[in-house]
């Protein structure tokens, strides 16, 4: 039971870590603590980063005409506390928390209601994002994370021993989307690990 609850403020918390990124320089140091790389859509503006009572997002970006937006949020793996005092056991790795906080937090973004979710294979995982795991979510978005958008897909990948990120698209219209959103999902990747053999 301690486990549980302490897990539970544990998402709660990942979801809001409020990192004081949001100027553009510290995005940038952000993305290299993480081992990111960001490549932004053509055709799309920076968005200010805003604190919601859903989940905190350090970057954000709008497409012309405002049918998609695109929030960032990025969590190192090192910024990540586990409080956990059960004698009996060893505290959870971080690489395992993943999934639960993947799930937890679209929950939250679909208002506790149903959010349709599936995990990527491994092998596409690295094929797509260069992760060691991806996911994603689809959602009807509530008011508490976005009152301009009523439908939304969470995007979550991780890197073992490095971060977290997740990327939420936000719109109105799947069908009238789908091509920019196609183009956007590798808006953030991890960057290519060096090939065996090579030197760091």
């Amino acid at each position: 039971m301690k486990y549980l609850v302490a897990l539970s403020l544990l998402i709660g918390g990942w979801c809001n870590a409020a990192l004081g990124t949001s100027a553009p320089d510290g995005f940038t140091a952000l993305l290299e603590e993480a081992e990111l790389v960001y490549q932004p859509p053509q055709g799309f503006s920076a968005a200010p980063p805003g604190r919601t009572p859903i989940m905190d997002y350090e970057h954000a970006l709008r497409s012309s005409g405002g049918a998609l937006e695109i929030r960032v949020a990025v969590r190192p793996l090192k910024r990540l506390r586990i409080d956990y005092d059960d004698p009996h056991g060893s505290a959870p790795d971080p690489n395992h928390v993943f999934p639960l906080v993947f799930e937890s937090m679209a929950s939250r973004l679909a208002g506790g209601t149903h959010a349709p979710s599936r995990a990527y294979s491994p092998q596409q995982a690295r094929a797509d994002f260069n992760a060691d795991w991806a996911a994603a979510a689809v959602f009807d978005v509530v008011d508490e994370f976005s009152s301009d958008y009523q439908q939304g897909l969470l995007l979550a990948i991780h890197r073992n021993n490095v971060s977290d990120a997740y990327v939420v698209f936000l719109f109105d219209d799947y069908k009238a989307v789908k091509p920019t959103l196609n183009q956007a999902m590798q808006t953030v990747v991890f960057k290519p690990l060096p090939a065996a053999g090579d030197k760091p």
